[in-house]
């Protein structure tokens, strides 16, 4: 049987955190800079806020932020919001170095490749779309789709089951010890954590624990591991 490695999306195959963190930033600095009537530190510190109570997933933070603050919702601060948002995080989207070489290295191998991801649907599609990484990978899996976020076990057998492969014949690959590589250990399988900054406790735990998963600084020594 075909070896099949899942792969999360952010932070393991794209730096999100960074090109979010960036986007937000100057969506708040063009908003405040057309009227919005904060300084910029009060208005992001709003923005991470509403963040928080809804979700990196909840698709109108700026209707809540201009709301909150007016009173109302500002459509004319909400849209350069938006735009801006999203122009910066189209224009800093990019894979990892050396993200494509390993892909394309697992499927000269012979290896199957599919995601298993929190979040949207739609959203975690146009990633991988906008990456030109979609045609690397035999199926994706979300949790908007099963109805169950990592690390429930629910959703790695439900991509098992849509890969038509066993627990012991894949790997999942993240950037999360909790939510990936638990997730997937509770399921059966084993799991490549990619954290350059894993602290010693967690070292320590999965040594404890005698948990299958090894840990690399970054995606380019999956190549060496497999």
């Amino acid at each position: 049987m075909k070896k099949t490695v899942f792969f999360d999306i952010d932070d393991t195959l794209l730096n999100t955190s960074t090109f979010a963190k960036l986007a937000r930033e100057s969506a708040i600095k063009t908003m405040v800079d057309n009227g919005l009537p904060m300084t910029f530190d009060e208005a992001y510190s709003l923005l991470k806020e509403i963040i928080n109570q809804k979700g990196s997933n909840y698709n109108k933070h700026f209707d809540v932020l201009t709301k909150t603050v007016l009173g109302e919702e500002n459509s004319m601060l909400i849209a350069l919001g938006m735009v801006t948002y999203h122009n910066v995080k189209f224009a800093l989207l990019r894979p990892f170095p050396k993200t494509t070489d390993v892909l394309i290295y697992l499927k000269s191998k012979g290896y199957k490749l599919a995601v298993i991801s929190n979040g949207l649907t739609i959203k975690q599609w146009e990633k991988l779309v906008r990456l030109n990484l979609h045609n690397f990978f035999d199926g994706v899996v979300t949790s908007e789709e099963v109805g169950f976020e990592k690390p429930n076990k629910y959703i790695f057998d439900e991509a098992l089951k849509k890969m038509d492969c066993e627990a012991e014949n894949s790997i999942m690959v993240g950037n999360r010890l909790d939510t990936d590589c638990i997730g997937a250990i509770n399921a059966g399988m084993s799991s490549i954590l990619i954290d350059p900054n894993i602290t010693p406790k967690e070292i320590q735990k999965i040594k404890d624990d005698n948990l299958d998963i090894k840990i690399i600084k970054n995606i380019s020594e999956i190549e060496d591991l497999l």
